[in-house]
């Protein structure tokens, strides 16, 4: 199993701090030569500050080092205010090598500050994931190699350092999947943070639960592409065999399957081989070869 370690940089005490004006120039300008520093200005009086500093606290701290964040009130340091024109409260600044990097003012909603914060990141060559995007291919890695109890064990990890990470959320439901524990696989996906639950890794988690489940009781491939060799026209028959080639892996041949079965009648049993087909679309990945093509002929075949 892969041992998840956080970002080397400040400690985590060390990553939010209140400064004075006199402390300006050592903590952003020069604190900023190796690592972002991400400035609040704001004041006691301020409604919306009091809502953006605890928000961006927690962005911050999300990232593991990789970005520090210092709070300036303006009433105590009017001229640092001044010199950065501070014309509204809050203002935020993100400081890099010295130099201002990115800002904005005004209260913004959890996920603008998250991306926000991950922008300054990345821009300084950073990962504000604190090293979990990389425990996440990793893992995706051992799925893909067979290794579905390790894959498991490493999302769960992951999960553990950030309940809400849609990559593993959806990766660790589809190691449950394919170790045949749907039931486990359903309760994860049904337990998922609501603020993910929509995320298009999770969606994908869940076509590929609905897929195994339906794989269950189809019959043997052999004996099915001989019921379909004898009846084209079959199309209960040819149906079972899209879903018994996928769940032998091989979704290319499902999809050839449901193509010619929509091509034959796409009206056939409300419809199901288009439904079907998005469904194995949906569990595959964006880029996947399989689902572009697919989806091509598809298009072609409905505009046709």
């Amino acid at each position: 199993m892969l041992e998840l370690n956080a970002a080397k940089g400040p400690e985590a005490g060390d990553l939010v701090k209140d400064i004075t004006e006199a402390e300006f120039m050592a903590e952003v300008v020069d604190g900023s030569k190796e690592i972002p520093v991400i400035v609040d200005f704001w004041a006691p009086w301020c409604g919306p500050c009091k809502t953006l500093g605890p928000q961006l606290e927690e962005a911050v701290k999300a990232a593991k080092g990789a970005v520090k964040m210092v709070k300036v009130n303006v009433d105590e340091a009017q001229a640092i205010a001044g010199q950065m024109r501070i014309q509204s409260i809050p203002t935020v600044y993100a400081f890099y090598q010295g130099q201002p990097l990115d800002g904005f003012q005004g209260a913004l909603p959890q996920s603008e500050i998250k991306a926000f914060v991950e922008r300054v990141v990345q821009a300084a060559g950073g990962d504000a994931s604190g090293g979990l995007d990389d425990a996440v291919v990793a893992a995706e890695e051992m799925l893909e190699q067979g290794a579905a109890v390790d894959a498991a064990q490493t999302f769960a990890a992951i999960l553990e350092e950030d309940p809400a990470n849609a990559k593993a959320y959806g990766g660790l439901v589809r190691a449950h999947v394919v170790l045949g524990e749907l039931e486990q696989a359903e309760a994860i996906l049904n337990g998922a943070p609501v603020e993910i639950s929509k995320a298009p890794e999770l969606e994908a988690a869940h076509a590929q639960l609905e897929l195994a489940r339906q794989s269950a009781g189809v019959g043997p491939v052999a004996e099915l592409t001989a019921t379909v060799e004898a009846e084209p026209d079959n199309h209960q028959a040819r149906f079972d065999l899209a879903q018994a080639l996928y769940a032998n892996g091989d979704a290319e041949g499902a999809v050839a399957q449901l193509l010619d079965l929509f091509r034959r009648d796409r009206e056939w049993n409300d419809g199901a081989a288009r439904a079907q087909l998005f469904t194995i679309f949906e569990a595959l990945k964006p880029n996947d070869p399989v689902a572009l093509n697919g989806r091509r002929k598809l298009s072609s075949m409905i505009f046709a």
